[in-house]
């Protein structure tokens, strides 16, 4: 194992963070894995599990079992995780900008695709390093205009040329499930089974870039940018595969944060790895997977009609019928109380942490097979 630390721009004078990176395996292979933990830095069941990871890997890579290079970054956002006010800790934004940790990441298919389309050809290989190459300067060109860009470029450039990026997450209060691109889905199956994943929502553009798209779409955008080209040119369209399964895991809520948890999810990720053959062994049987992928346009949020205490009727991870009461919203001094009800069939696989409403606030999230939704499809 090899430890790298990566310094940020610093915000101010007399001061500068790191991000910390744990590198496994050859980092000559011709695969790699890339791991992040807690981009949104109060989202911490990740940061547990990469520690347990990093202990696994740290066997496998004696054992001689790692056929990639593997790099953890346990800790992805020391800018959010300095972030405490009056005592709580607010790490999903920066406290600078407003902005989202997990947003505006670099969006390169126009340069990159420029730089090479009178190269690419029909080698899918032989496109692939030429892409990666092309990006890994793109990123090492880009200048940083402050502290969250700094980071926002330390991860990409430790990310880009990875064959499978795992960013870790958990929301408030879930169980387990994940976000993927659609094509990629067959791929990140066996990772839903093993980790029991409640939810598996699915979309080609969720918008504003989040990490793991960032990593991925790219080369959606490359092979729809070649074909564009060819059918401009009269040229053969080049041969540019999807060379990066990328996916959000999110690791149920903020308060699962337990040993045994950790555990078991380090050791499904261990498990596909193993699957997908960046570590050498048998892989366990495939359990069941809880539930079937949906579309992320298909995601019924509900929402607070006016303030009040939150009660629940039903809890995260299950599902849901039609017409089944999810949560009441209760005001106690006008006496009002105003029941949410699931629209549709699906899973709930998601509900709000603090039991306070506020007009217009989602409350809990339920996965359907009808995508009905449109423009952004993440939260803020």
């Amino acid at each position: 194992m090899q430890t790298r630390e990566h310094l940020l721009l610093p915000p101010s004078l007399g001061t500068q963070r790191r991000v910390t990176s744990f590198h496994f395996g050859d980092a000559g292979a011709s695969r790699k894995v890339y791991i992040q933990a807690s981009l949104h830095a109060d989202e911490l069941p990740g940061m547990l599990v990469a520690f347990k990871l990093k202990a696994s890997l740290a066997e496998l890579e004696a054992a001689g079992r790692l056929n990639a290079e593997v790099v953890l970054v346990p800790a992805a956002n020391p800018i959010g995780l300095d972030q405490r006010v009056l005592g709580q800790a607010l790490g999903r934004f920066e406290l600078a900008s407003g902005q989202n940790f997990n947003r505006h990441y670099p969006a390169l298919a126009d340069r990159v695709f420029d730089a090479l389309k009178d190269r690419l050809g029909s080698d899918a290989s032989a496109n692939v390093a030429a892409i990666r190459a092309e990006l890994a300067q793109s990123l090492a060109e880009l200048v940083p205009a402050g502290e969250l860009q700094s980071l926002r470029l330390t991860l990409m450039r430790l990310a880009h040329d990875a064959d499978l990026v795992l960013d870790l997450h958990c929301d408030f209060n879930a169980g387990a499930h994940l976000y993927t691109l659609t094509p990629q889905w067959p791929d990140v199956e066996p990772l839903a089974r093993y980790l029991g994943s409640c939810a598996q929502l699915l979309a080609v553009d969720s918008g504003d870039n989040p990490f793991d798209e960032a990593c991925s779409q790219l080369w959606l955008l490359l092979d729809q940018k070649g074909r564009e080209h060819a059918e401009a040119t009269g040229c053969a369209a080049p041969a540019i595969p999807l060379a990066t399964t990328a996916v959000t895991v999110e690791l149920r809520g903020q308060d699962r944060v337990e040993h045994d948890l950790a555990e078991r999810d380090a050791d499904a990720l261990i498990a596909y790895l193993t699957e997908r053959g960046f570590v050498a062994g048998d892989a366990p049987t495939l359990p069941e997977l809880p539930y079937p992928a949906t579309p992320l346009a298909g995601v019924e949020d509900l929402i607070a009609p006016h303030a009040g205490v939150i009660a629940f009727h039903r809890p995260a991870g299950f599902t849901v019928e039609a017409g089944d009461l999810v949560a009441d919203v209760i005001d106690p001094i006008s006496g009002a109380v105003s029941p949410l009800y699931a629209r549709h069939a699906g899973m709930l696989f998601a509900r709000v942490r603090d039991h306070y409403a506020t007009p217009g606030m989602w409350v809990a999230k339920i996965a359907t097979d009808l995508a009905f939704k449109t423009g952004k499809l993440l939260s803020a």
